[in-house]
C-alpha cells in the first residue's frame, strides 16, 4: 500500500507570487536517508524562496518522520507526488507543466511524464529547464563538468538540452544547501534546553553524535573512549544502532563511555543533534554537509563503492578542508582505508579539529550556496 500522498490539485497551482516557478524534483531512492534528505532540504528551501515544488519520489515513507505533515501537503510550496511505476492513472492530467525539471542524482524523469512533456512541446508548450543536479564532490572534475550542456540521448525528450550542475565546496561549483535563516537559528539555539526535551542529560562531559554504516573499527572507538574520559554517545537510529548493538553483541566493554539511543529525528532536529555535540559522526552527502553547518569537529563515513573510487573522494574532501595529519589518519581509519589497532585519537586531539572546520565553514558561508545558485541559473537559461 502507498503512503498517504497530498493530491495533485493543490500547492502549486493556488496564488503563486508572480515571480514563481513550478519546479518538478525527481528523486529516485538508492538509499532511503542520503538520497531523500537532500531532496527535501532543497525543495523545502525553494518554496521559503517562494517557488512552488513538485517532489516526484518512488519510496516517500522516511517523508513521515524525517518532514512531519510532507505526505500530507502541510509544507506551504511543496507537493508530493508518488513515483509508481507505472504512475497513477491521470496523475499527469492535473498537473501544469513545469518550468524547471531537477534530476537527481542521475535518475531519469519517469517515461510517462517524458512523452506527456513531448507531446505537449509539439502542440507549442515550452521547454523546461532540465537541471542534472549530481553528486557533490570536491574532486577537480566537479569544477570542470559544472555548467555544462548536455543533449539527452533516446526517449521522446531526443535531442532536448540538458545542464549539469554540481554541488561542491569551492566558488567554480554550485555550492552547498543552506537556508537563508541558518545562521540566526544556530545563534539562538540552546543546546541545554534541547538535550533536556529528548531526554538527555546535559552533563559537563563531551558529546558525540554516531551516524554511521557499520565501520569495522567502532568496537575498538567505543571501547578506546571509554578508557580514555567520560562521554556520551548520542546514537541515531537505523545503521548506527544496529552497528552498535553488534559491537556489544561480541562484547564490548563501554568503559566511561554512555550510550544514548534517540528516536527517529525530523530534519531540523538533526540539526539541533550535530550543534549540540562535540564531535560528529557523520555518513554520505546531506550530514556532511549539516556538520560543516554545525562547525563542530567532524568525520565523514563515505559511502563505500565498490571499485575503491571512494577513496580519492574522499582524500579530495580531506586536502579542500585542509584537514591536519591526525584528523586525515582517522577517515582512514574510519573508512577502512589503513588498519589500525588505537582508533581512538584523545578528546584533546579532537578539539585540535576544530580550528580547520570552523576555517572551511567561513569559507563556505562567504560563496553563494545551492538553491541561490540554482535559482540564477534556471532564470539565465529561461
Amino acid at each position: 500500500m502507498s503512503p498517504s500522498i497530498n493530491a495533485p490539485t493543490n500547492v502549486v497551482t493556488a496564488q503563486r507570487p508572480a515571480n514563481a516557478l513550478i519546479w518538478d524534483v525527481f528523486c529516485h531512492v538508492v538509499d532511503n536517508l542520503g538520497d531523500i534528505g537532500v531532496c527535501w532540504r532543497l525543495c523545502a528551501d525553494l518554496a521559503e524562496r517562494g517557488q512552488s515544488v513538485r517532489l516526484w519520489i518512488d519510496e516517500p515513507g522516511a517523508l513521515h518522520w524525517m518532514a512531519p505533515g510532507a505526505l500530507e501537503g502541510r509544507m506551504d510550496g511543496v507537493q508530493v507526488l508518488y513515483w509508481t511505476d507505472p504512475l497513477a492513472p491521470d496523475l499527469l492530467a492535473h498537473l501544469v507543466p513545469a518550468d524547471v525539471w531537477i534530476e537527481t542524482f542521475g535518475c531519469h524523469p519517469p517515461p510517462e511524464v517524458q512523452a506527456h512533456r513531448a507531446t505537449a512541446i509539439a502542440a507549442g508548450g515550452t521547454l523546461p529547464v532540465w537541471v542534472n543536479l549530481e553528486y557533490m564532490s570536491a574532486e577537480a572534475y566537479v569544477e570542470r563538468s559544472h555548467r555544462l550542456p548536455s543533449l539527452v540521448s533516446s526517449g521522446p525528450l531526443r535531442g532536448m538540452g540538458q545542464w549539469f550542475f554540481y554541488p561542491g565546496f569551492t566558488q567554480a561549483t554550485g555550492g552547498l544547501l543552506r537556508e537563508t535563516d541558518l545562521a540566526a537559528r544556530q545563534t539562538s539555539f540552546n543546546a541545554a534546553a534541547w538535550l533536556v526535551a529528548q531526554g538527555l542529560a546535559c552533563a559537563a562531559r563531551p558529546r558525540a553524535s554516531l551516524f554511521c554504516y557499520e565501520p569495522a573499527a567502532l568496537p575498538a572507538l567505543l571501547q578506546q573512549a571509554g578508557q580514555d574520559h567520560p562521554s556520551d554517545w548520542l546514537v541515531t537510529t537505523g545503521r548506527a544502532t544496529d552497528a552498535v548493538n553488534a559491537a556489544q553483541a561480541q562484547g564490548l566493554q563501554m568503559g566511561q563511555t554512555n550510550l544514548h539511543h534517540l528516536p527517529r529525528l525530523t530534519q531540523r532536529d538533526y540539526d539541533h543533534l550535530l550543534w549540540a555535540c562535540d564531535l560528529n559522526f557523520v555518513r554520505g552527502e546531506d550530514s556532511l554537509v549539516r556538520a560543516l553547518w554545525a562547525g563542530k569537529p567532524l568525520v565523514w563515513h563515505i559511502y563505500p563503492q565498490h571499485d575503491d573510487a571512494h577513496h580519492a573522494k574522499l582524500e579530495a574532501f580531506l586536502d579542500w578542508l585542509q584537514a591536519p595529519d591526525s584528523l586525515r589518519a582517522f577517515h582512514r581509519i574510519w573508512n577502512g582505508i589503513t588498519p589500525a589497532h588505537n582508533v581512538w585519537p584523545g578528546w584533546d586531539v579532537v578539539d585540535s579539529w576544530r580550528a580547520c572546520v570552523l576555517a572551511a565553514r567561513a569559507r563556505l558561508l562567504a560563496q553563494p550556496d545551492l538553491t541561490s545558485q540554482l535559482l540564477e541559473f534556471v532564470a539565465e537559461k529561461r
